[in-house]
């Protein structure tokens, strides 16, 4: 059931009292039955007391209590001793429906296409603590508009965290909460074009969508390609940009990691140029054979962007995410997300960063930790069993791998086709770049995280049509 609509609702009705007293009641009537109609008054909506009505509306009780036994008599509204009046349920709203935009996946019996975490491990009862706690003791003042870089508890408790967990050179002052890595690439896009650049490098193969969030900020973007080290340093040089997006701790989607050597090459560019590297670090706490590889950021704070979310580690809906910008852009950074959004919601930062101080980020992410590599152990087994001679490639760590097919099991064009047949939704790697491959082998990019080791186990042996 719908609450009460407040006061101002009403405003409705006030054509119908200023009707002539001998049509008053009928116009009274009338009105209340087009709101219902329209739907301005939903099914479920409880109506205010006859009593308290008539006085919002400056008529007699009689008139109003003889619109309702009018209205229900013909079904718009119900009643029951004691329980009030309501909008009858039956009524059909002229509201239609909000249609849900958020993607999905599909029909699909088996998905492995890349990008999404286990949302089932989110903590609930956790996150609901941490939300009880904070409210408990939020002052008021924190409910007003925040700092536009974040709540001062919650930066202070990131920038601890990713200098233990990442070994980022993290000053609080620097760090900027926003909604994502999405909105960060935006933000910074906008400072970039403002300071003159009109394109920047992204990685071939690389995820799509910094071309899009760019474009946004009217910067266009420039395809430069890997090698077996990461990023090559030689197109970079020649492109004749001064900015580049990077993922080095777990390159997506090859999976390698940038080497050491390569790596000092880039800052060597950036310093050369007078430009950015921009890092997504966005899975780089996973990683299942050894520690981490440490941030980019911290070999040079002033010439790499750093950004990261939970979007991988907890959920995507949270939109929470965060950037360590160098000094000379922290400014305009910190102004253009002022006039963006005046600053992330109050509410949900303080309960990160009391997640973030009192354990639980570290717990959950040990638990996520152990969940994905045993589902990349199984997704491995699986297809070693069903397709003898298939090569995984990239290291060990995050939420997918590269499985090269042998060429032997079909062309990749009848292989996606009949896993689409099958039920199984398949990104290939030709999906995500421009390079092109003549062995005849597959090369597809499989998420495993969002599924169970079953599940795993049953979309393999679909592909090879078991």
């Amino acid at each position: 059931m719908r609450e009460e609509q407040g006061g101002g609702t009403w405003e409705l009705l006030s054509p119908a009292v200023a009707a002539p007293p001998r049509r008053r009641g009928r116009a009274l009537q009338s009105a209340l039955r087009d709101a219902v109609r329209s739907g301005r008054l939903a099914a479920g909506t409880r109506l205010p007391s006859s009593r308290e009505l008539a006085a919002d509306l400056g008529v007699s009780r009689g008139l109003v209590t003889e619109a309702y036994e009018q209205l229900t008599a013909e079904g718009y509204l119900r009643s029951g001793r004691g329980a009030g009046t309501w909008v009858g349920d039956a009524v059909r709203s002229a509201t239609p429906a909000a249609r849900d935009l958020a993607p999905r996946g599909g029909d699909a019996r088996v998905d492995f296409r890349p990008g999404t975490p286990d949302l089932s491990l989110f903590p609930r009862t956790a996150w609901a603590a941490a939300h009880r706690a904070v409210l408990s003791r939020l002052p008021h003042h924190a409910l007003g508009y925040p700092d536009p870089r974040g709540l001062p508890e919650l930066r202070t408790a990131l920038a601890a965290l990713l200098t233990r967990r990442r070994g980022v050179v993290a000053d609080p002052e620097r760090l900027v909460v926003c909604s994502g890595v999405a909105q960060a690439m935006t933000l910074l896009g906008f400072v970039l074009r403002e300071r003159g650049l009109r394109a920047l490098g992204v990685e071939d193969p690389g995820t799509p969508e910094p071309a899009a969030l760019f474009a946004s900020a009217g910067l266009g973007t420039v395809p430069l390609p890997l090698d077996a080290e990461g990023l090559a340093v030689g197109p970079l040089a020649a492109s004749g940009l001064r900015a580049a997006v990077t993922t080095p701790a777990h390159q997506f989607p090859s999976g390698i990691a940038y080497s050491a050597r390569r790596r000092a090459h880039l800052l060597e560019w950036a310093r050369a140029v007078d430009g950015y590297l921009i890092e997504d670090d966005y899975d780089g706490d996973f990683r299942y054979d050894r520690s981490p590889v440490g941030a980019l950021q911290g070999l040079d704070p002033e010439r790499v962007v750093y950004t990261g979310s939970v979007s991988k580690s907890l959920a995507p809906g949270l939109r929470l995410g965060w950037m360590l910008v160098p000094g000379a852009l922290a400014d305009e950074v910190v102004g253009r997300k002022r006039t963006m959004d005046l600053g992330n919601p109050s509410l949900e930062q303080a309960v990160l960063a009391h997640f973030v101080t009192s354990g639980g980020y570290d717990r959950q992410l040990r638990r996520c930790g152990r969940a994905y590599r045993e589902r990349r152990d199984a997704l491995i087994a699986a297809l070693e069993e069903h397709f003898p001679g298939t090569e995984v490639s990239g290291i060990a760590a995050g939420l997918h791998v590269i499985a090269r097919v042998p060429g032997r099991y079909a062309a990749e064009g009848p292989f996606l086709r009949r896993a689409a047949a099958a039920g199984v939704a398949l990104r290939p790697l030709t999906d995500y770049g421009s390079a092109r491959f003549g062995d005849g082998d597959v090369r597809l990019v499989l998420g495993y995280a969002h599924l169970t080791p079953s599940e795993i186990a049953l979309g393999v042996r679909l592909m090879a049509g078991g």
